[in-house]
């Protein structure tokens, strides 16, 4: 459990607080339950002071207890709004006539298919991407809309210099020892952008990543967002060498959105956020990644930021909950 938005990692929560936040700014009344230590404009209802993160004991004991508590309250509101682990089976078991709109932000696996096969049409279910809608054909889909980001806050830059970058956890999925491998074969300066806080992902880091660098790499541990955004802005490009079915991959957008191409490998949700050809490149090899490397300046920094604006930006996507709660509302029983 992390705050509302969060300190750091946390690209849920980062979603949660922007669709919250974009209501309130439209005219809705909202209530956003989360920890006490949580930042927002809606009304915040909290059971748990202090977000105990992810390593916080007993977190899905916490998880539960928060979850419960703000399920037990459904019937106070026209439409709720779930982003949360357990919130399908408290959907499913409660009495209140509420519709629940539950985001599915994981990918879907044996425990999370068994849970919606009992739920039903008891809760509507939002894609984060037609990737991810297609893995589950057995349920009922509300919508399909994309993460957000805020634009503001992730500046445009035109003039781009010759590195290459990173962004995200140091974990097998991630990939980070081949972005490592393409910006060598490649020729190209790599600066690493990682998240290596939690035990796992230092071990992952040790035994992957530490024994391919070079030396000449330029590692930076949990940047802020002014770095982050700073460093994303002047790269040539985003390696996002993936190694799992990602639902959809806000790093792509935040990428996108600074004026920077994407090469992705073609896992998940890439070829629906990034346009081949235009905003990136989607490949399916390492091979094909490094050499993809010298066409990046082939792409126009304007069509990154002007698709990002068009369909990965937070009004678009509070602007299609919107419309999603008002039509559930209205067919909720008075």
């Amino acid at each position: 459990m992390l705050t509302i938005p969060p300190q750091g990692y946390g690209g849920i929560e980062r979603v949660v607080s922007l669709l919250t936040e974009g209501l309130v700014e439209r005219g809705h009344e909202v209530t956003l339950f989360a920890s006490g230590d949580s930042r927002t404009s809606a009304v915040l209802s909290s059971v748990v002071d202090k977000a105990p993160g992810w390593n916080g004991t007993d977190l899905h004991g916490t998880e539960i207890y928060h979850e419960t508590a703000a399920f037990l309250r459904a019937g106070e509101f026209d439409v709720v709004s779930d982003h949360s682990w357990f919130g399908a089976c408290l959907a499913a078991l409660g009495a209140s006539p509420t519709p629940v709109v539950t985001t599915m932000h994981l990918p879907w696996v044996d425990d999370t298919r068994q849970v919606h096969r009992l739920a039903g049409n008891r809760i509507h279910r939002v894609a984060i991407s037609e990737h991810q809608r297609r893995g589950n054909t057995e349920v009922d889909w509300a919508a399909t809309i994309s993460n957000g980001i805020d634009l503001q806050i992730h500046p445009y830059r035109d003039d781009k210099e010759d590195f290459l970058v990173f962004l995200g956890r140091t974990a097998d999925e991630k990939g980070p020892e081949q972005a490592v491998e393409v910006a060598k074969r490649s020729g190209r300066h790599l600066k690493m952008l990682v998240k290596r806080e939690e035990p796992e992902e230092r071990e992952h880091w040790e035994r992957c990543v530490a024994p391919v660098l070079s030396g000449d790499e330029d590692i930076i541990d949990s940047p802020s967002h002014e770095q982050k955004v700073d460093v994303l802005g002047r790269a040539a490009g985003l390696l996002f060498p993936i190694q799992w079915a990602e639902p959809f991959g806000l790093v792509m957008a935040e990428a996108m959105a600074c004026g920077t191409p994407v090469i992705g490998l073609a896992k998940g949700a890439v070829p629906e956020v990034v346009e081949d050809g235009v905003t990136g490149f989607v490949v399916s090899s390492l091979d094909e990644m490094v050499d993809a490397v010298p066409r990046l300046k082939e792409l126009s920094p304007t069509a990154c930021r002007e698709r990002t604006a068009r369909l990965f930006s937070a009004q678009t996507m509070t602007a299609r909950y919107a419309e999603l709660f008002t039509s559930l509302s209205w067919k909720s029983p008075a």
